[in-house]
């Protein structure tokens, strides 16, 4: 993927070109491209005038930001106490089967990442898998596929599955 420095230019001067932009540059930067390309952050700091070193200190701190590209859509899977019991492992195993990606990898079309955390907080649906914010309790393996190719399909509701 080729990056535009004029492209960088316009994303970066609508956050404003002051010291105190320089997050919701990175933001509106990783919103652009899925990720912070390098490129993209070494014009931060030049057009905000920061040093280089800071702008990567806030790239690497904020989980937010990614430095390799990601895909369009995030899969999380949580990996709770509750959500283990109930089958969250073999959940996961059958996400990475179908998208042959493991936990922090991104699918070779760029269609979907990865991630698995410990804990989404909604104990009683599990086993939970979230697609972009979109909550998918009480999955299960037969489940999983059905629901990634709504959004491959870009039939994105989340139903009660």
């Amino acid at each position: 993927m080729s990056i535009e420095i004029s492209e960088l230019d316009s994303i970066i001067t609508k956050q404003g070109l002051k010291k105190n932009a320089v997050i919701p540059a990175l933001l509106a930067i990783q919103e652009e491209y899925n990720y912070v390309p390098p490129e993209a952050i070494e014009r931060v700091a030049e057009q905000l005038d920061v040093p280089l070193m800071q702008v990567y200190q806030v790239v690497s701190f904020y989980k937010v930001f990614s430095l390799e590209p990601r895909g369009i859509h995030t899969i999380t899977v949580c990996l709770g106490t509750a959500c283990h019991v109930r089958g969250s492992d073999f959940l996961l195993d059958q996400v990475e089967r179908v998208l042959s990606i493991k936990p922090g990898e991104t699918s070779v079309d760029r269609q979907f990442t990865l991630e698995a955390v410990n804990c989404l907080g909604v104990c009683a649906l599990g086993p939970v898998m979230v697609i972009d914010g979109k909550y998918f309790g009480n999955m299960n393996v037969s489940k999983v596929e059905r629901v990634i190719n709504k959004f491959k399909d870009k039939e994105v509701v989340a139903d009660e599955e």
